[in-house]
């Protein structure tokens, strides 16, 4: 138990992972991890790439393998993982599964969930940002479609609508009424007495009447005309 239990294991790896393991010494060695992350919505998301490190304590595998998380030499850091901060939930999340599997080989099992834990983050991660993004597209179609809309109807709205009409109705009116008066002052004028004709004069017996006022006019003028 023990020791050829963990040799025996590091050969399985070792065929499991050919190019993805490396040696540290007799006792330790690192597993590259490649998340498959699909991708979403036609967005291209950018896989990280971790170093899992594996030791193994004296017992293994009747107690659990020593192991830390880490990101290549110089690498840079992933947009949607930040592994500093990420390392002790992600080693933490392992712990059932240490838990189900200890007296049996392990690394495989913890390697495989592992990944999926990591790829599960990145999608969370992605998925909030993308709601963020979606939230905000709304909100300003949401006040675009509120110019062509106009404002919501309410019984107050409406109440004031009303008001601002008969008011604006009223002053039309008076306006209205104002222009007509003044036509008609205009069109009437001043009024013209209607001249009678030769028969009209007859009629009314007024031709001999005014042959008599022009005559009577005539001899004062004569008159005044002597005195002088």
């Amino acid at each position: 138990m023990g020791r050829e239990e963990q040799i025996e294991e590091r050969e399985v790896l070792d065929s499991i992972f050919p190019d993805e393991i490396i040696d540290i010494d007799e006792k330790s060695y690192r597993i590259t991890i490649n998340p498959d992350v699909p991708q979403k919505d036609g967005e291209d998301v950018e896989s990280p790439t971790l170093l899992l490190t594996i030791t193994y304590p004296p017992s293994y595998p009747d107690e659990p393998p020593i192991l830390d998380l880490t990101l290549p030499p110089n690498a840079p850091k992933p947009p949607h993982l930040d592994i500093s901060a990420d390392r002790g939930p992600l080693l933490s999340s392992l712990t059932s599964t240490i838990e189900e599997n200890l007296g049996m080989a392990m690394i495989f099992t913890l390697v495989t969930v592992l990944r999926e834990n990591i790829e599960s983050l990145i999608l969370e991660r992605v998925a909030s940002i993308q709601a963020a993004k979606d939230r905000i597209a709304e909100e300003a179609e949401a006040q675009e479609n509120a110019k062509f809309h106009g404002e919501r109807v309410t019984i107050e709205s409406f109440l004031r609508w009303r008001e601002g009409f008969r008011g604006e109705m009223e002053a039309r009116e008076e306006e209205e009424r104002a222009r007509r008066e003044m036509a008609e002052i205009r069109g009437r004028g001043p009024k013209k007495e209607d001249k009678l004709t030769g028969r009209e004069l007859w009629e009314k017996g007024l031709v001999g009447k005014m042959d008599e006022d022009e005559d009577v006019g005539v001899e004062d003028g004569l008159e005044r005309l002597k005195v002088a």
